[in-house]
């Protein structure tokens, strides 16, 4: 008897050439929002009625709603922007607020934690994004990068990562000094040529006003009028950290990202990131974001494979404290 209240609700959506879109391939789209909110999704010409409990079928409204005003804004809808607007919970507004415009994309947050991001990144000067690989963090604020060079509010990009992963030290490497660091660099120039066509790309790299460099390259410099990004900070030094976040200069915007769950520095060496974290919270003009595992949008597995992870971590520390091996 404490079953919630039934509750059936119709949509009509006036342009029937975005019908098929909304709805997906043999309604695949409808069936998802099915599948997720436990509600009952029927098409009848230009109409879908919903039938469920209220709160569930007020969700799946409202999500239809977002995915058709995307439509309408000339964006597509594919099964990712249905589970990102299943993630947002129906919150339009914000959503389209916070959208990112580049030459290639119209970026738009997929779930609550990007949305606290982006917004993040409009109104600090710093801003740290924590978690998982897989939420967004570096693709999001290289997206921000890029919107606002267009825009002529800074006139460089310059993303950064420490050339430290996984053991290998670049000594040990074949090939001169680019083709040593490149690798460690990909993920920031795959993000720079979803943004921008490759020929507008190859010009600002070839001109400066983008630069994609190991951290080391950033010794000695103060970084006016730009968009500076950090990636994989886990992996740098308190010293290395130190170096890199008091070289912002005038007009200038830094993002730093970071896993504190996969530090690759020597055992018994404390990452960079997290002695930031220690020393700036609470710190006016620094923003700071956690994503978790519901934030991921790859792949369904990347979620499940995250949240294994986790949990195994938390079933370890569990057995430690019981056992009060706390150095095991």
């Amino acid at each position: 008897m404490n079953d919630p209240a039934p509750a059936s609700v119709t949509r009509a959506f006036d342009d029937n050439s975005l019908l098929q879109a909304l709805f997906g391939p043999h309604n695949s789209h409808l069936e998802r929002i099915e599948r997720q909110l436990g509600v009952s999704l029927q098409s009848r010409g230009n109409e879908v009625t919903i039938n469920g409990p209220v709160e569930q079928v007020e969700e799946a409204a409202a999500v239809l709603d977002n995915l058709y005003g995307q439509l309408r804004r000339g964006q597509d809808v594919v099964t990712a922007d249905v589970d990102a607007a299943l993630r947002m919970g129906g919150m339009g507004g914000p959503s389209s607020d916070l959208t990112i415009r580049t030459r290639k994309r119209h970026i738009s947050p997929r779930s609550p934690t990007q949305a606290t991001y982006m917004q993040a990144m409009n109104e600090a000067e710093l801003v740290f994004g924590l978690g998982p690989a897989g939420t967004g963090k570096t693709y999001l604020a290289v997206a921000k990068a890029v919107s606002m060079m267009l825009q002529g509010q800074v006139d460089r990009l310059i993303l950064s990562r420490p050339a430290v992963e996984a053991g290998e030290r670049l000594g040990f490497l074949p090939g001169d000094l680019r083709e040593k660091v490149d690798p460690y660099l990909r993920p920031l120039y795959d993000a720079l040529y979803d943004m921008m066509p490759g020929d507008t790309v190859a010009k600002k790299l070839a001109s400066g006003e983008i630069e994609v460099a190991p951290l080391a390259f950033m010794r000695g410099r103060t970084l006016a009028n730009s968009f500076v990004i950090l990636d994989e900070a886990q992996n740098t030094t308190p010293v290395q950290m130190k170096m890199f976040l008091t070289r912002l200069g005038e007009n200038s915007r830094m993002v730093v990202t970071g896993d504190l769950s996969q530090v690759d520095l020597p055992a018994g060496m404390k990452s960079g990131l997290r002695d930031a974290l220690d020393t700036l919270n609470g710190m006016d003009g620094v923003g700071f974001v956690q994503f978790g595992a519901k934030d991921v949008v790859r792949h369904g597995l990347v979620t499940r494979i995250v949240k294994a992870y986790d949990e195994r971590e938390r079933q370890m520390k569990a057995r430690k404290s019981t056992t009060g091996d706390g150095n095991a």
